[in-house]
């Protein structure tokens, strides 16, 4: 789960990470009234949106009056932005985060991920801040410092003193660095995050280190015991294949193809879509029902996948270990007979009761396509899909 900018500092803060003041707008009037609020002469005013690369796309501007920051926000709000993160389909801004300008003499990048293959929460800093880390890793490869935090005794202050060392930060900096260093930490640890970065930590020229931009990601597994995180999740920003199927207790993530799968089993779900690619089709979606494929379940998976408009057909695999084949299959049968499937359907069953399973299919009157292996479905759903194809020609 991914939140806003604001959101990412107000949490940060509250840890000891040094951050510009700023408040949230909703419109032009409310937008040039923080900036009054904050006082000054030149403000930021920053499109709140799950995407880095903001600047790029035109979501940061610069302001020096009221004028330029009512223009700044009519602009913004509404409007939809497209970054490389986003992907050609873009985000739309909703609201607006005004920020007083920070005097900026150095950059730096600050990172906190799970590092996944040591089991470690891994600090990855650059000198060369205000980038992206892939653009730091491909043209300042050296000026990357990384440092693994050993789970059971956590980061220690020295720890936190090295990468400001490294970093080149003068000495009175040492100390404040360390500060937002183990405060970011200690909010990775504490909160479930699966990411923590800020991009940039800026050095002002009075020598103060503040955070100019932060994103933060959090676990979702683990909001059941942080509800004031899960708060804060914007489902605006989100995929709404994802989001509809998220809120029915389905493991989904949308993708461009158009042969839509259901399938029990991550394992299993990601040899799907490797043997739909080898057939020559692109799989619309992973979609894993889990363990307990119900008939009500496969059900609510069908309308997951028919919520996403380029799904011409769909391949149902399931293998049935925990599950039994004839409940999967009755759902199956409702599903279709439900919600009036117009495209074409294939299916693929195997494990506990498959006979049943297979009868209650062949038993039920609807054009099913059924296949005995994996290969067999993957095939028969890219041809079936094409076939369709040609008649809708």
């Amino acid at each position: 789960m991914d939140i806003h900018e604001y959101q990412a500092k107000e949490l940060l803060a509250g840890f000891g990470v040094p951050i510009a003041r700023g408040g949230l707008a909703y419109s032009p009037e409310q937008a040039t009234y923080r900036a009054r609020e904050l006082g000054g002469d030149k403000w930021v005013v920053k499109a709140q949106i799950h995407s880095g690369a903001r600047g790029k796309a035109g979501g940061i501007r610069v302001c020096e009056n009221d004028k330029e920051i009512w223009e700044a926000a009519d602009d913004l709000l509404g409007k939809t932005l497209v970054t490389h993160q986003t992907g050609p389909q873009g985000k739309t801004v909703y609201r607006l985060y005004v920020e007083e300008a920070t005097n900026i003499d150095r950059e730096i990048y600050l990172g906190f991920v799970l590092d996944r293959k040591h089991e470690r929460v891994c600090v990855v800093a650059s000198a060369a801040g205000g980038m992206e880390i892939e653009e730091i890793s491909a043209e300042q490869p050296d000026s990357i410092i990384r440092v693994a935090v050993e789970s059971a005794v956590g980061m220690k202050p020295f720890q936190a003193r090295e990468i400001a060392f490294k970093l080149g930060l003068e000495a009175g900096q040492i100390s404040k660095a360390e500060k937002a260093i183990l405060g970011c930490y200690r909010a990775f640890r504490e909160m479930d995050a699966t990411m923590v970065e800020i991009n940039p930590l800026v050095v002002t020229g009075e020598g103060e280190l503040v955070a100019l931009d932060a994103k933060m990601s959090f676990d979702e597994n683990a909001m059941f015991r942080r509800p004031h995180i899960a708060e804060l999740r914007d489902k605006s920003q989100e995929d709404p294949r994802e989001t509809y199927a998220a809120d029915r207790g389905l493991s989904y993530v949308g993708l461009d193809g158009n042969i839509g799968c259901i399938i029990n089993g991550a394992g299993l779900a990601m040899a799907t879509m490797d043997m739909i690619k080898h057939a020559g089709g692109e799989p619309a979606n992973f979609l894993d029902i889990g363990g307990g494929a119900s008939p009500e379940r496969v059900t609510k998976a069908f309308k997951a996948v028919l919520a996403d408009d380029g799904v011409e057909a769909i391949l149902v695999n399931i293998f049935a270990g925990i599950n039994r084949c004839d409940w999967v299959a009755e759902g199956v049968v409702q599903a279709v007979q439900n919600i009036d499937l117009k495209i074409p359907l294939v299916v693929r069953l195997a494990g506990t009761n498959v006979e049943e399973g297979r009868e209650i299919l062949k038993n039920s009157g609807l054009p099913i396509i059924t296949a005995e292996s994996l290969g067999e479905a993957a095939d028969k759903a890219v041809q079936a899909w094409r076939d369709n194809t040609a008649k809708s020609a």
